[in-house]
């Protein structure tokens, strides 16, 4: 007996090493790409003797890259990312996050792509409310209205520039028409990684929304929350921040991606 159990104790310690090893590579995120030996040592609770002896063979291994005293995921995990999406349908990891955002806020969650000038949407999960705003999937937009098309500006810098170098046309009263405003608006996007906006496309309406990328930390799209500003207010939509970059961060990170420099 004493001999099985030895036996099961041993089998038993690769998976805790792995355990721990997940525990640091869940500390990265997208808001925070560089970590100090320190700031992963906070985020998992795991000894710091500990830590600093996984971080150092995770480094030799090329799952962490380290300068100085910051570390970094390791470009190997891009590597084995890449190949692990390659042939996978986007859209079959989006919907259900979708759904997951949809049901934690109670309003429409759609994910929206850059097609020949225009967001379009390319899946949703609509709200179950009987007011809700007209979506649906292939529906086209203008890029210089609403926060998803604010998000497909701020990182794709060629797209900017073509959108903002032609007349942008008023929709609302409260439609961002001054290519200057809007060139600021969307570096503050970019800044800040989400975008807010109230009223820009539709009267009475308000969306949420940030970034998704891919391996090649090239933009997918924008993960975006819309619904009535009665009931989703500036405020409203400012608590939602965390959990709406969350998903995003998620849907990066399952597709291999991370946040550019």
């Amino acid at each position: 007996m004493p001999a099985d159990d030895g036996a099961s104790a041993a089998s038993q310690k690769p998976l805790l090493v792995l355990g721990k090893i997940t525990e640091i590579l869940d500390a990265f995120s997208l808001a925070r790409p560089s970590l100090t030996l320190g700031e992963i040592q906070q985020a998992t609770g795991l000894p710091t003797s500990t830590v600093q002896r996984l971080v150092t063979n995770m480094v030799a291994q090329g799952l962490l890259d380290r300068t100085g005293d910051q570390i970094r995921v390791g470009l190997r995990m891009a590597y084995w990312a890449a190949a692990a999406r390659k042939g996978v349908d986007v859209l079959t990891i989006v919907n259900p996050v979708l759904r997951e955002v949809r049901d934690a806020t109670g309003e429409t969650a759609c994910f929206f792509r850059e097609e020949q000038g225009y967001r379009v949407c390319v899946a949703m999960a609509g709200t179950r409310h009987a007011l809700r705003r007209d979506m649906y999937v292939g529906k086209l937009l203008p890029l210089h209205a609403g926060s998803a098309g604010r998000v497909l500006l701020a990182w794709d810098d060629e797209l900017a520039e073509r959108t903002l170098s032609r007349p942008l046309e008023p929709i609302t009263g409260t439609t961002v028409t001054d290519p200057e405003v809007l060139r600021e608006l969307v570096a503050q996007t970019r800044k800040d990684g989400y975008a807010i906006t109230t009223a820009e496309r539709e009267d009475g309406s308000s969306g949420l929304a940030a970034p998704v990328f891919d391996s090649a930390t090239e933009l997918v799209g924008a993960l975006a929350l819309s619904g009535p500003t009665i009931r989703m207010p500036r405020a409203r939509c400012e608590e939602w921040v965390d959990l709406l970059v969350g998903a995003a961060e998620g849907l990066t990170r399952t597709l291999g991606g991370r946040f550019p420099l």
